[in-house]
């Protein structure tokens, strides 16, 4: 059988679907890797930077190979991409009988038991939600899949939703007279059908938590494991190897057990006493966090009595509850499921109360509504590691950023992963000719009050020049908001796009579909967003993206860290700083035929011995402090592509691309 480089070395093959498709040799650098990852079914840590065409370069070695495969992504849209795009043109050009499967988490699918127990207590939901319903109702019998995303008339906020899908402690399982119309289970036995099962992050570590989300089904049989966007690994598999409760799910509990109990001989009246004492107490114990939404380690609160009152009047009547369903449970399969979850919940919430595991953080986060608890361990490597071992086959991680400065030392000791291979390629990009990197002279130092004000003025001529088409990319809300107020004054010539005046989808296809647009946000717009062409001529970065050291789950990995003989700030903190502002300045070249400005108004860059680390990780741009250069830059790129066109039409090459008086000196004065 041909291997996947010979595939890929096949023009014909793929020039017919993919337009301007020529082989790329960190591609086929990487194709030989996975295979070989796969082969030797070893661990492989691969670092593909923007351009190098990775989808491609694991799908063909993971369908060329024998047994099934896991791919999992850091986002659902990422996950739909590689399903219903990558994926049926890869399968085209193999032409190979292939069976491929998208798998999401359960709330992501229609279920029928609770859309018809809800239809029938309408009465007790809004206005909104009940009109909601009906047209949740109206498509049920239409949809194949029972995948929530195909029905676009909703939002993905949409209250309804907690309504008509089900929870891990809700679903009914085996026992649920709808079990076998359940989309979530059709699901699952597609995916262990296929040959190729797409999932993404969360729902792979919500298994391997043992959450029962249908992935450890798929495990024992898979030859190998891939991981898309695997920077974001740590964070995620932290998030599902610890343990949290919050007053949404305990009111929620409540109102199960009202609507199991309605179908039964249960003492409605002693159960409604039960859970309004549960909703109060859930109550309470947000008003004693106070009115501001935050987040913040449990110990800061811990000692305050109202706290602690609230804390055990919640204890006590999530005991209360479960001491009344466990008796009842086996009177019906929505009964005992009840119990078990109020059993669960006392646990989870003793735990937290005690707050005393070992190189465990405790914290909270608080809402408008609502309050969550969370237990989170400082490190996943061990459970990472079991999870290996247990599952011994081929594991690649692969995404644009995974080194710092060349090294993977810090991704590797956060997952456990000390004895993988690792491959760094480079982008094939021409970053010198396509783009110009920008740390502007003379702003106070990021800890001034005056620094977002002075970085925004000084911006100003920076998106004129560029006609708009900008991101302005904050590490902070507080700096977005005052960024935004200071172009309003500015009056730009330029439509303003700010996060939170909009849902990020709407935000992105206006910035598109506007083509001069500048774009405000924060952290997730620093990555997983693909603009290419000229819609996106420029990227400003306010600071370097240090964690807040307020972060309760940061702070704790911070003060392990320094108490156990490491250097956090070292060891973690610069680290994790790399990573972020990679992938914020990855947002600016997607495409060879793109160019651009990338400013980081920073002056750390420049001023602190490790700013050359940050500079040592960054793409080879065509490197400036000087403004007069900045404002000769897209004169100098239109004139070039203007200059392409004309010798498209002759056959001529075109010049160089970067002005000629362009310093490769960013931080001169080191």
């Amino acid at each position: 059988m041909n291997s996947a480089r010979d595939y890929l070395n096949d023009i014909d093959r793929f020039g017919r679907l993919l337009h301007g498709y020529r082989p790329r040799e960190p591609q086929l650098r990487m194709a030989d890797a996975v295979a070989e990852a796969i082969d030797k079914r070893g661990t492989l840590l691969v670092e593909a930077e923007t351009g190098t065409g990775k989808t491609l370069a694991y799908l063909l070695p993971a369908l060329l190979s024998d047994g099934p495969t896991l791919v999992s992504t850091g986002t659902k849209s990422l996950q739909d991409q590689l399903f219903f795009k990558d994926l049926p043109m890869v399968l085209k050009a193999l032409g190979l009988p292939r069976k491929a499967a998208l798998l999401k988490g359960r709330a992501n699918y229609l279920c029928p038991y609770r859309l018809e127990l809800h239809q029938e207590e309408a009465r007790f939901l809004t206005r909104e939600t009940a009109e909601q319903l009906q047209i949740v109702a109206h498509w049920a019998p239409r949809t194949r899949t029972g995948d929530i995303a195909e029905l676009k008339q909703l939002p993905e906020d949409a209250p309804v939703w907690p309504w008509v899908t089900s929870t891990a402690d809700n679903c009914l399982g085996t026992e649920c007279p709808k079990y076998s119309e359940c989309p979530l289970m059709n699901a699952r036995k597609e995916a262990q059908e296929a040959d190729l099962v797409v999932v993404n992050h969360h729902l792979f570590f919500a298994d391997a938590a043992l959450r029962g989300e249908g992935v450890s089904e798929l495990l024992p049989s898979a030859n190998t494991v891939i991981f898309d966007e695997a920077h974001q690994l740590p964070e995620v598999a932290a998030n599902f190897f610890g343990d949290s409760l919050s007053t949404r799910q305990v009111q929620e509990l409540g109102r199960d057990a009202l609507s199991e109990a309605a179908h039964s001989a249960l003492d409605l009246a002693e159960l409604n006493q039960r859970v309004s004492a549960l909703d109060k107490a859930g109550q309470d114990l947000r008003l004693s966090l106070g009115e501001q939404e935050r987040r913040a380690p449990w110990s800061e609160v811990a000692e305050i009595s109202a706290v602690q009152e609230a804390g055990e009047a919640l204890l006590d009547a999530l005991i209360d509850l479960n001491d009344f369903l466990e008796p009842q449970a086996r009177s019906s399969r929505g009964l005992e499921s009840c119990a078990r979850r109020a059993a669960e919940h006392v646990l989870t919430l003793k735990s937290i109360l005690d707050a005393n595991g070992p190189n465990r953080v405790y914290w909270f986060e608080t809402f408008r509504r609502t309050v969550v608890l969370h237990s989170t361990p400082l490190s996943v490597a061990a459970q990472l590691r079991a999870q290996r071992e247990k599952h011994p086959c081929a594991w690649v991680l692969t995404s644009a950023t995974l080194s710092v400065a060349g090294r993977f030392e810090h991704l590797q000791k956060r997952l456990g992963l000390d004895e993988a291979d690792t491959l760094r390629l480079e982008s094939p990009f021409d970053f010198k000719r396509q783009a110009v990197f920008y740390v502007p002279e003379g702003l106070p130092a990021p800890s001034s009050p005056d620094y977002t004000a002075s970085l925004t003025r000084a911006m100003i001529p920076v998106i004129q020049a560029a006609e708009g088409r900008t991101f302005f990319l904050f590490t902070s809300h507080r700096a977005l908001r005052e960024a935004a107020a200071l172009l309003r004054d500015a009056k730009l010539d330029y439509p303003l796009l700010v996060q939170g005046e909009a849902g990020r989808r709407e935000l992105l296809d206006d910035f598109r579909r506007l083509g001069n647009a500048v774009l405000l946000g924060t952290s997730s717009f620093w990555e997983g967003i693909d603009v290419r062409g000229e819609a996106l001529s420029c990227v400003i970065i306010d600071k370097l993206p240090f964690g807040s050291p307020g972060d309760p789950v940061a702070a704790a990995r911070i003060e392990h860290i320094n108490r156990t003989g490491g250097n956090a700030f070292r060891d973690y903190q610069l680290p994790q700083a790399v990573l972020a502002l990679r992938q914020g300045a990855g947002r600016l070249i997607r495409d060879p035929e793109d160019t651009g400005l990338l400013v980081v108004g920073d002056p750390r860059l420049v001023t602190k011995g490790y700013g050359k680390l940050f500079l040592d990780s960054l793409p080879g741009m065509t490197r400036t402090r000087k403004a007069e250069v900045v404002q000769r830059f897209f004169p100098h790129i239109a004139k070039l592509q203007a200059q392409r066109l004309q010798s498209s039409q002759t056959g001529e090459a075109p010049g160089a691309s970067a002005p000629q008086e362009q310093t490769n000196d960013a931080h001169s004065g080191h």
